[in-house]
Protein backbone atom coordinates (compact mmCIF):
# COMPACT_ATOMS: atom_id res chain seq x y z
CA UNK A 1 0.00 0.00 0.00
CA UNK A 2 1.11 3.29 -0.71
CA UNK A 3 2.53 5.64 1.97
CA UNK A 4 0.06 8.21 1.39
CA UNK A 5 -3.01 6.36 1.50
CA UNK A 6 -1.73 5.83 5.24
CA UNK A 7 -2.92 9.11 5.65
CA UNK A 8 -6.52 7.97 5.52
CA UNK A 9 -5.96 5.88 8.23
CA UNK A 10 -3.71 8.24 10.78
CA UNK A 11 -5.70 10.91 9.49
CA UNK A 12 -6.81 12.57 13.40
CA UNK A 13 -10.70 11.78 12.77
CA UNK A 14 -10.31 8.34 12.42
CA UNK A 15 -9.68 7.34 16.11
CA UNK A 16 -12.37 6.69 18.92
CA UNK A 17 -11.05 8.82 21.32
CA UNK A 18 -10.41 12.50 22.62
CA UNK A 19 -13.90 12.37 23.08
CA UNK A 20 -15.43 15.05 25.47
CA UNK A 21 -17.36 14.99 28.36
CA UNK A 22 -20.02 17.57 26.65
CA UNK A 23 -22.64 15.74 25.25
CA UNK A 24 -22.29 15.37 20.96
CA UNK A 25 -25.72 16.94 20.60
CA UNK A 26 -24.30 20.16 23.18
CA UNK A 27 -20.99 20.36 21.10
CA UNK A 28 -22.86 20.44 18.11
CA UNK A 29 -25.35 22.87 18.59
CA UNK A 30 -23.06 25.28 20.40
CA UNK A 31 -20.85 25.07 16.93
CA UNK A 32 -23.57 25.78 15.00
CA UNK A 33 -24.80 28.58 17.12
CA UNK A 34 -21.61 30.23 16.96
CA UNK A 35 -20.75 30.30 13.18
CA UNK A 36 -21.16 33.77 12.77
CA UNK A 37 -19.01 34.85 14.99
CA UNK A 38 -16.13 32.29 13.57
CA UNK A 39 -13.04 33.27 11.87
CA UNK A 40 -12.41 30.81 8.54
CA UNK A 41 -8.50 30.56 7.25
CA UNK A 42 -8.10 31.14 3.86
CA UNK A 43 -7.53 27.94 2.90
CA UNK A 44 -10.70 26.83 4.16
CA UNK A 45 -12.64 29.11 1.91
CA UNK A 46 -10.44 28.30 -1.03
CA UNK A 47 -11.95 24.40 -0.50
CA UNK A 48 -15.34 25.88 0.13
CA UNK A 49 -15.39 27.48 -3.31
CA UNK A 50 -13.48 24.45 -4.87
CA UNK A 51 -16.30 22.60 -3.64
CA UNK A 52 -18.94 24.81 -4.99
CA UNK A 53 -17.25 24.66 -8.12
CA UNK A 54 -17.50 21.06 -8.20
CA UNK A 55 -20.93 21.32 -7.01
CA UNK A 56 -22.58 23.67 -9.84
CA UNK A 57 -20.71 21.80 -12.71
CA UNK A 58 -22.85 18.66 -11.72
CA UNK A 59 -25.88 20.50 -11.00
CA UNK A 60 -26.23 22.35 -14.21
CA UNK A 61 -24.93 19.59 -16.05
CA UNK A 62 -27.27 16.94 -14.66
CA UNK A 63 -30.28 18.97 -15.70
CA UNK A 64 -32.05 16.87 -18.59
CA UNK A 65 -31.45 13.82 -16.28
CA UNK A 66 -34.78 11.87 -15.81
CA UNK A 67 -34.47 11.99 -11.91
CA UNK A 68 -33.74 15.54 -12.20
CA UNK A 69 -36.99 16.16 -14.86
CA UNK A 70 -39.24 13.69 -13.04
CA UNK A 71 -38.45 15.62 -9.33
CA UNK A 72 -38.83 19.15 -10.94
CA UNK A 73 -41.82 18.85 -12.50
CA UNK A 74 -43.47 17.71 -9.19
CA UNK A 75 -42.06 20.78 -7.33
CA UNK A 76 -43.79 22.68 -10.11
CA UNK A 77 -47.09 21.29 -9.22
CA UNK A 78 -46.83 22.18 -5.69
CA UNK A 79 -46.80 25.86 -6.49
CA UNK A 80 -45.26 26.84 -3.38
CA UNK A 81 -43.70 30.40 -2.74
CA UNK A 82 -40.60 31.78 -2.34
CA UNK A 83 -37.04 33.59 -3.11
CA UNK A 84 -35.31 30.55 -3.97
CA UNK A 85 -33.80 29.76 -7.79
CA UNK A 86 -34.86 26.04 -9.08
CA UNK A 87 -31.67 25.80 -11.17
CA UNK A 88 -32.86 27.07 -15.31
CA UNK A 89 -36.39 27.29 -13.64
CA UNK A 90 -38.68 29.04 -11.54
CA UNK A 91 -38.36 30.46 -8.09
CA UNK A 92 -40.01 28.67 -5.12
CA UNK A 93 -39.35 27.83 -1.59
CA UNK A 94 -36.09 26.82 -0.05
CA UNK A 95 -36.64 23.57 0.73
CA UNK A 96 -38.08 22.58 -3.16
CA UNK A 97 -35.48 24.32 -4.92
CA UNK A 98 -32.92 22.43 -2.28
CA UNK A 99 -34.78 19.39 -3.46
CA UNK A 100 -34.39 19.51 -6.74
CA UNK A 101 -31.42 21.31 -6.97
CA UNK A 102 -29.89 18.59 -4.45
CA UNK A 103 -31.15 15.84 -7.08
CA UNK A 104 -30.01 17.55 -10.06
CA UNK A 105 -26.44 17.32 -8.28
CA UNK A 106 -26.36 13.60 -7.12
CA UNK A 107 -27.96 12.35 -10.99
CA UNK A 108 -24.60 11.52 -12.70
CA UNK A 109 -22.79 10.17 -9.42
CA UNK A 110 -20.04 12.63 -10.57
CA UNK A 111 -20.11 14.89 -7.05
CA UNK A 112 -18.02 15.01 -4.44
CA UNK A 113 -17.60 12.89 -1.26
CA UNK A 114 -15.31 13.00 2.08
CA UNK A 115 -12.69 10.15 2.39
CA UNK A 116 -13.84 9.79 6.02
CA UNK A 117 -17.31 8.09 4.90
CA UNK A 118 -20.16 10.48 5.11
CA UNK A 119 -21.16 10.37 1.90
CA UNK A 120 -21.45 13.09 -0.87
CA UNK A 121 -21.29 16.20 0.75
CA UNK A 122 -22.09 19.51 -1.17
CA UNK A 123 -25.22 18.08 -3.57
CA UNK A 124 -27.24 19.01 0.01
CA UNK A 125 -25.03 21.13 1.69
CA UNK A 126 -24.38 23.52 -1.48
CA UNK A 127 -28.20 23.10 -3.16
CA UNK A 128 -29.02 24.10 0.59
CA UNK A 129 -27.11 26.60 1.59
CA UNK A 130 -27.88 28.57 -1.92
CA UNK A 131 -31.69 28.02 -1.45
CA UNK A 132 -32.06 29.36 2.09
CA UNK A 133 -28.88 32.30 1.10
CA UNK A 134 -31.21 33.77 -1.97
CA UNK A 135 -34.59 33.25 0.06
CA UNK A 136 -33.32 35.00 3.30
CA UNK A 137 -31.07 38.08 1.09
CA UNK A 138 -28.35 36.82 2.84
CA UNK A 139 -24.37 37.38 1.91
CA UNK A 140 -21.86 35.59 0.23
CA UNK A 141 -19.34 35.36 3.51
CA UNK A 142 -22.64 34.20 5.46
CA UNK A 143 -23.66 31.63 2.90
CA UNK A 144 -19.92 30.19 2.63
CA UNK A 145 -19.96 30.14 6.52
CA UNK A 146 -23.27 28.41 6.89
CA UNK A 147 -21.77 25.82 4.52
CA UNK A 148 -18.52 25.05 5.58
CA UNK A 149 -20.15 24.59 9.29
CA UNK A 150 -22.45 21.86 7.94
CA UNK A 151 -19.88 20.24 5.79
CA UNK A 152 -17.84 20.05 9.54
CA UNK A 153 -20.56 18.63 11.01
CA UNK A 154 -22.02 16.23 8.62
CA UNK A 155 -18.17 14.85 7.73
CA UNK A 156 -17.72 14.11 11.50
CA UNK A 157 -20.64 12.68 12.38
CA UNK A 158 -20.35 10.02 9.44
CA UNK A 159 -16.80 9.94 9.97
CA UNK A 160 -14.11 7.21 10.74
CA UNK A 161 -13.17 5.93 7.25
CA UNK A 162 -13.40 2.10 6.67
CA UNK A 163 -14.17 1.45 9.93
CA UNK A 164 -16.15 4.81 11.43
CA UNK A 165 -19.99 5.71 11.41
CA UNK A 166 -20.76 6.17 7.75
CA UNK A 167 -19.10 3.21 5.90
CA UNK A 168 -20.19 0.47 8.42
CA UNK A 169 -23.87 2.37 7.95
CA UNK A 170 -23.29 1.48 4.37
CA UNK A 171 -22.90 -2.31 4.67
CA UNK A 172 -25.86 -2.55 7.03
CA UNK A 173 -27.76 -0.66 3.75
CA UNK A 174 -27.81 2.69 5.14
CA UNK A 175 -26.72 5.07 2.37
CA UNK A 176 -24.82 8.07 4.69
CA UNK A 177 -25.40 11.05 2.15
CA UNK A 178 -29.05 10.67 3.46
CA UNK A 179 -28.91 10.16 7.49
CA UNK A 180 -25.31 12.42 7.79
CA UNK A 181 -26.15 14.84 4.44
CA UNK A 182 -29.44 15.60 6.33
CA UNK A 183 -27.93 16.65 9.64
CA UNK A 184 -25.01 18.90 7.86
CA UNK A 185 -27.76 20.83 6.12
CA UNK A 186 -29.75 21.03 9.14
CA UNK A 187 -26.70 22.58 11.00
CA UNK A 188 -26.07 25.02 7.74
CA UNK A 189 -29.95 26.27 7.48
CA UNK A 190 -29.48 26.64 11.59
CA UNK A 191 -26.64 29.24 11.22
CA UNK A 192 -27.77 30.72 8.14
CA UNK A 193 -31.34 31.60 10.01
CA UNK A 194 -29.24 32.32 13.27
CA UNK A 195 -30.61 30.03 15.89
CA UNK A 196 -29.54 30.07 19.01
CA UNK A 197 -27.95 26.96 20.78
CA UNK A 198 -31.27 25.25 21.85
CA UNK A 199 -33.16 25.78 18.40
CA UNK A 200 -30.01 24.54 17.12
CA UNK A 201 -30.45 21.50 18.95
CA UNK A 202 -33.98 21.19 18.38
CA UNK A 203 -33.55 21.62 14.44
CA UNK A 204 -30.09 18.91 14.68
CA UNK A 205 -33.42 16.30 16.30
CA UNK A 206 -35.53 17.25 13.77
CA UNK A 207 -33.02 15.55 11.15
CA UNK A 208 -32.39 13.01 13.18
CA UNK A 209 -35.36 11.74 12.86
CA UNK A 210 -36.54 12.52 9.17
CA UNK A 211 -33.41 11.19 7.34
CA UNK A 212 -33.50 8.48 5.47
CA UNK A 213 -32.24 6.30 2.56
CA UNK A 214 -31.23 2.41 1.64
CA UNK A 215 -28.07 1.37 -0.15
CA UNK A 216 -30.50 -0.97 -2.15
CA UNK A 217 -32.06 2.17 -4.26
CA UNK A 218 -28.40 2.84 -5.92
CA UNK A 219 -28.34 2.19 -9.42
CA UNK A 220 -31.99 3.50 -9.62
CA UNK A 221 -33.41 7.10 -9.57
CA UNK A 222 -33.87 6.92 -5.65
CA UNK A 223 -30.24 7.77 -5.21
CA UNK A 224 -29.85 11.23 -6.46
CA UNK A 225 -33.38 11.84 -4.88
CA UNK A 226 -31.22 11.12 -1.37
CA UNK A 227 -28.98 14.29 -2.22
CA UNK A 228 -32.34 16.46 -2.89
CA UNK A 229 -33.82 14.49 0.23
CA UNK A 230 -31.52 15.21 2.83
CA UNK A 231 -31.02 18.95 1.82
CA UNK A 232 -35.12 19.45 2.29
CA UNK A 233 -35.58 17.64 5.23
CA UNK A 234 -32.42 19.79 6.29
CA UNK A 235 -34.13 22.75 5.96
CA UNK A 236 -37.56 21.82 7.06
CA UNK A 237 -35.81 20.71 10.55
CA UNK A 238 -34.29 24.48 10.66
CA UNK A 239 -37.56 25.71 10.23
CA UNK A 240 -39.18 23.99 12.53
CA UNK A 241 -37.04 24.77 15.22
CA UNK A 242 -37.29 28.18 14.41
CA UNK A 243 -41.00 28.13 14.84
CA UNK A 244 -40.93 26.75 18.11
CA UNK A 245 -40.66 23.12 17.31
CA UNK A 246 -39.13 20.80 20.12
CA UNK A 247 -37.62 17.49 19.75
CA UNK A 248 -35.81 15.22 21.43
CA UNK A 249 -32.09 16.43 21.32
CA UNK A 250 -30.39 13.01 22.02
CA UNK A 251 -30.42 11.38 18.60
CA UNK A 252 -26.60 11.71 18.09
CA UNK A 253 -25.15 10.47 21.69
CA UNK A 254 -22.95 7.22 21.03
CA UNK A 255 -26.10 5.32 22.77
CA UNK A 256 -29.88 5.68 22.15
CA UNK A 257 -30.06 7.43 18.97
CA UNK A 258 -29.41 7.10 15.15
CA UNK A 259 -25.99 5.41 15.85
CA UNK A 260 -27.44 2.48 17.56
CA UNK A 261 -30.68 2.06 14.89
CA UNK A 262 -28.30 2.03 12.24
CA UNK A 263 -25.81 -0.14 14.03
CA UNK A 264 -27.45 -2.50 15.86
CA UNK A 265 -24.36 -4.71 17.03
CA UNK A 266 -22.18 -1.41 17.75
CA UNK A 267 -19.36 -2.89 15.90
CA UNK A 268 -17.88 0.15 14.80
CA UNK A 269 -14.51 1.07 15.89
CA UNK A 270 -13.76 4.14 14.87
CA UNK A 271 -16.41 7.01 15.80
CA UNK A 272 -14.88 10.83 15.16
CA UNK A 273 -15.60 12.84 18.23
CA UNK A 274 -17.01 16.52 17.49
CA UNK A 275 -13.75 18.17 17.69
CA UNK A 276 -14.39 21.19 15.89
CA UNK A 277 -11.56 22.96 16.97
CA UNK A 278 -8.64 20.76 16.10
CA UNK A 279 -9.19 20.57 12.52
CA UNK A 280 -10.95 21.46 8.81
CA UNK A 281 -12.56 18.47 7.95
CA UNK A 282 -13.26 20.67 4.48
CA UNK A 283 -9.34 20.46 3.98
CA UNK A 284 -9.29 16.57 3.47
CA UNK A 285 -12.22 16.48 0.41
CA UNK A 286 -12.60 14.60 -2.68
CA UNK A 287 -13.65 14.77 -6.00
CA UNK A 288 -14.44 12.52 -9.15
CA UNK A 289 -12.80 12.22 -12.35
CA UNK A 290 -15.21 9.72 -13.24
CA UNK A 291 -19.27 9.74 -13.72
CA UNK A 292 -19.74 6.68 -11.30
CA UNK A 293 -19.73 5.47 -8.14
CA UNK A 294 -16.56 6.42 -5.90
CA UNK A 295 -15.89 3.25 -4.71
CA UNK A 296 -15.22 2.19 -8.56
CA UNK A 297 -12.51 4.43 -8.89
CA UNK A 298 -9.43 3.07 -7.97
CA UNK A 299 -10.10 0.40 -9.74
CA UNK A 300 -11.12 2.11 -13.10
CA UNK A 301 -7.75 4.06 -12.54
CA UNK A 302 -5.59 0.90 -12.68
CA UNK A 303 -7.68 -0.42 -15.77
CA UNK A 304 -7.29 2.78 -17.71
CA UNK A 305 -3.79 2.61 -17.49
CA UNK A 306 -4.23 -1.21 -19.20
CA UNK A 307 -6.05 0.27 -22.14
CA UNK A 308 -3.39 1.34 -24.41
CA UNK A 309 -1.72 -2.09 -24.29
CA UNK A 310 -4.47 -4.17 -24.54
CA UNK A 311 -6.14 -2.62 -27.59
CA UNK A 312 -8.68 -4.39 -29.21
CA UNK A 313 -7.14 -8.06 -27.81
CA UNK A 314 -9.75 -10.41 -26.19
CA UNK A 315 -9.40 -10.63 -22.13
CA UNK A 316 -9.77 -14.29 -21.13
CA UNK A 317 -9.84 -13.33 -17.45
CA UNK A 318 -9.65 -10.14 -14.89
CA UNK A 319 -8.96 -10.11 -11.10
CA UNK A 320 -9.31 -6.84 -8.93
CA UNK A 321 -8.49 -6.63 -5.01
CA UNK A 322 -10.92 -4.37 -3.78
CA UNK A 323 -11.78 -2.81 -0.07
CA UNK A 324 -14.75 -4.16 1.88
CA UNK A 325 -17.32 -1.94 1.15
CA UNK A 326 -16.71 -1.61 -2.83
CA UNK A 327 -19.10 -4.54 -3.31
CA UNK A 328 -21.60 -3.61 -0.68
CA UNK A 329 -22.51 0.01 -2.35
CA UNK A 330 -21.01 -0.89 -6.19
CA UNK A 331 -21.53 -4.87 -6.74
CA UNK A 332 -23.83 -4.96 -9.58
CA UNK A 333 -22.44 -7.76 -11.63
CA UNK A 334 -25.24 -7.64 -14.65
CA UNK A 335 -25.86 -4.34 -15.24
CA UNK A 336 -29.08 -3.36 -16.88
CA UNK A 337 -29.53 0.04 -17.51
CA UNK A 338 -26.91 3.21 -17.84
CA UNK A 339 -27.39 4.02 -14.30
CA UNK A 340 -26.71 0.34 -12.80
CA UNK A 341 -23.58 0.49 -14.62
CA UNK A 342 -22.25 2.79 -12.73
CA UNK A 343 -22.55 0.80 -9.86
CA UNK A 344 -20.84 -2.07 -11.30
CA UNK A 345 -17.22 -2.69 -10.45
CA UNK A 346 -17.06 -4.96 -13.18
CA UNK A 347 -18.59 -2.89 -16.02
CA UNK A 348 -17.02 0.06 -14.95
CA UNK A 349 -13.59 -1.90 -15.41
CA UNK A 350 -14.45 -3.46 -18.64
CA UNK A 351 -15.17 -0.02 -19.75
CA UNK A 352 -11.48 0.78 -18.44
CA UNK A 353 -9.74 -1.39 -19.98
CA UNK A 354 -11.48 -0.43 -23.26
CA UNK A 355 -10.33 2.84 -22.81
CA UNK A 356 -13.76 4.50 -21.93
CA UNK A 357 -12.93 7.82 -20.29
CA UNK A 358 -15.89 7.13 -17.91
CA UNK A 359 -17.45 10.92 -18.26
CA UNK A 360 -21.07 11.42 -17.69
CA UNK A 361 -21.93 10.53 -21.78
CA UNK A 362 -20.44 7.24 -21.22
CA UNK A 363 -22.52 5.78 -19.27
CA UNK A 364 -24.92 4.97 -22.12
CA UNK A 365 -27.60 2.10 -24.14
CA UNK A 366 -24.72 2.51 -26.73
CA UNK A 367 -22.04 1.38 -24.34
CA UNK A 368 -24.31 -1.52 -22.99
CA UNK A 369 -24.02 -2.74 -26.69
CA UNK A 370 -20.77 -2.77 -26.72
CA UNK A 371 -19.41 -6.20 -27.20
CA UNK A 372 -15.85 -5.14 -26.25
CA UNK A 373 -17.24 -4.26 -23.39
CA UNK A 374 -19.84 -6.80 -22.24
CA UNK A 375 -17.52 -9.39 -23.40
CA UNK A 376 -14.63 -8.60 -20.46
CA UNK A 377 -17.70 -8.15 -17.56
CA UNK A 378 -18.14 -11.59 -16.67
CA UNK A 379 -14.55 -12.43 -16.76
CA UNK A 380 -14.12 -9.85 -13.93
CA UNK A 381 -13.30 -11.84 -10.34
CA UNK A 382 -13.39 -9.47 -7.25
CA UNK A 383 -11.66 -10.37 -4.15
CA UNK A 384 -12.23 -8.08 -1.26
CA UNK A 385 -9.43 -7.63 0.96
CA UNK A 386 -9.97 -6.65 5.01
CA UNK A 387 -7.28 -4.08 5.39
CA UNK A 388 -7.54 -2.21 1.71
CA UNK A 389 -8.22 1.52 1.69
CA UNK A 390 -11.09 2.82 -0.25
CA UNK A 391 -8.28 4.18 -2.75
CA UNK A 392 -6.37 1.38 -3.43
CA UNK A 393 -6.50 -1.03 -6.40
CA UNK A 394 -4.49 -4.14 -7.40
CA UNK A 395 -6.02 -5.31 -11.18
CA UNK A 396 -4.18 -8.45 -12.85
CA UNK A 397 -5.54 -8.98 -16.52
CA UNK A 398 -4.94 -11.68 -18.70
CA UNK A 399 -5.30 -11.73 -22.53
CA UNK A 400 -6.38 -14.84 -24.73
CA UNK A 401 -2.69 -14.81 -26.28
CA UNK A 402 -1.15 -15.22 -22.90
CA UNK A 403 0.06 -12.10 -22.40
CA UNK A 404 -0.44 -11.08 -18.60
CA UNK A 405 -0.62 -7.52 -17.61
CA UNK A 406 -0.78 -5.90 -14.06
CA UNK A 407 -1.99 -2.17 -12.83
CA UNK A 408 -2.06 -1.06 -9.41
CA UNK A 409 -3.77 2.14 -7.94
CA UNK A 410 -2.24 3.43 -4.85
CA UNK A 411 -3.83 6.84 -4.53
CA UNK A 412 -6.75 7.31 -6.46
CA UNK A 413 -6.82 10.60 -8.63
CA UNK A 414 -9.36 13.30 -6.52
CA UNK A 415 -8.14 12.07 -3.48
CA UNK A 416 -6.78 14.79 -1.55
CA UNK A 417 -3.29 12.88 -1.51
CA UNK A 418 -3.24 12.90 -5.72
CA UNK A 419 -6.01 16.03 -6.01
CA UNK A 420 -7.66 17.02 -9.07
CA UNK A 421 -6.17 20.93 -10.39
CA UNK A 422 -8.41 23.66 -10.79
CA UNK A 423 -7.27 23.18 -14.29
CA UNK A 424 -8.89 19.67 -14.03
CA UNK A 425 -11.96 21.29 -12.13
CA UNK A 426 -12.71 23.90 -14.88
CA UNK A 427 -11.65 21.12 -17.28
CA UNK A 428 -14.79 18.86 -15.85
CA UNK A 429 -17.13 22.01 -14.68
CA UNK A 430 -17.21 23.25 -18.69
CA UNK A 431 -17.78 19.48 -20.22
CA UNK A 432 -20.80 19.62 -17.45
CA UNK A 433 -22.20 22.92 -18.07
CA UNK A 434 -21.33 23.56 -21.75
CA UNK A 435 -24.12 21.03 -23.24
CA UNK A 436 -26.50 23.02 -21.18
CA UNK A 437 -26.22 26.38 -21.03
CA UNK A 438 -23.46 27.39 -23.69
CA UNK A 439 -19.75 27.85 -23.60
CA UNK A 440 -19.91 31.84 -22.78
CA UNK A 441 -22.70 31.44 -20.08
CA UNK A 442 -20.40 28.46 -18.43
CA UNK A 443 -17.20 30.11 -18.50
CA UNK A 444 -19.20 33.38 -16.85
CA UNK A 445 -20.61 30.89 -14.07
CA UNK A 446 -17.31 29.10 -13.72
CA UNK A 447 -15.65 32.48 -12.75
CA UNK A 448 -18.26 33.82 -10.46
CA UNK A 449 -18.72 30.56 -8.65
CA UNK A 450 -14.67 30.51 -8.56
CA UNK A 451 -15.00 33.77 -7.01
CA UNK A 452 -17.91 33.51 -5.03
CA UNK A 453 -17.04 35.03 -1.92
CA UNK A 454 -16.42 38.49 -3.30
CA UNK A 455 -19.44 40.93 -2.73
CA UNK A 456 -22.41 40.72 -5.36
CA UNK A 457 -21.03 37.62 -6.55
CA UNK A 458 -24.04 35.54 -5.73
CA UNK A 459 -26.75 37.97 -7.37
CA UNK A 460 -25.13 37.21 -10.63
CA UNK A 461 -25.04 33.64 -9.98
CA UNK A 462 -28.61 33.79 -9.70
CA UNK A 463 -29.33 36.09 -12.35
CA UNK A 464 -27.35 33.46 -15.32
CA UNK A 465 -29.34 30.45 -13.10
CA UNK A 466 -33.07 32.38 -13.34
CA UNK A 467 -35.17 32.29 -16.22
CA UNK A 468 -37.95 29.74 -17.79
CA UNK A 469 -37.54 26.22 -17.73
CA UNK A 470 -35.00 24.75 -20.96
CA UNK A 471 -36.59 22.54 -23.65
CA UNK A 472 -36.75 18.78 -22.46
CA UNK A 473 -34.68 16.84 -24.56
Amino acid sequence: MAEAMRKDAAHPSNVNAGHSSTPRGDAIAQYVAGTSQRQFPPEVIEAAKKNFVDFMGVSVGGYYEGPAVAVRKTVQSWGAQGKAQIFLDQQTSPGAAALVNGTMAHCMDYDDGHPGGAGHSSAPLCSATLAVVQHLGLSEKEALAGYITGFEVMTRLGGGFVEGVGRNTARRGFHPTAFFGTAGVAAAASALMKLDVQQAAYAMGVAGTTAGGLVASFGSDSKPLHGGQAAMNGIHAAQLASNGFKSATGLFELEKGLLDALIQDKQVKDIPPMDFDAKWEILFNAFKPYACCRATHASVQAARTLAKQIGKRKVSRAHVKLYRNALFVAGKMNPQTPLECKFSVPFTISMGLRDYALAAPDFSYETLKDESVTQIVPLVECEVVEDQLQGESHLDVWLEDGEHLHADTAVVIGHPDNPMSWDDMHAKFMALVKPVIGADKGETLYKLVRNMDAPGSLAQIFGILSGSPLPQR
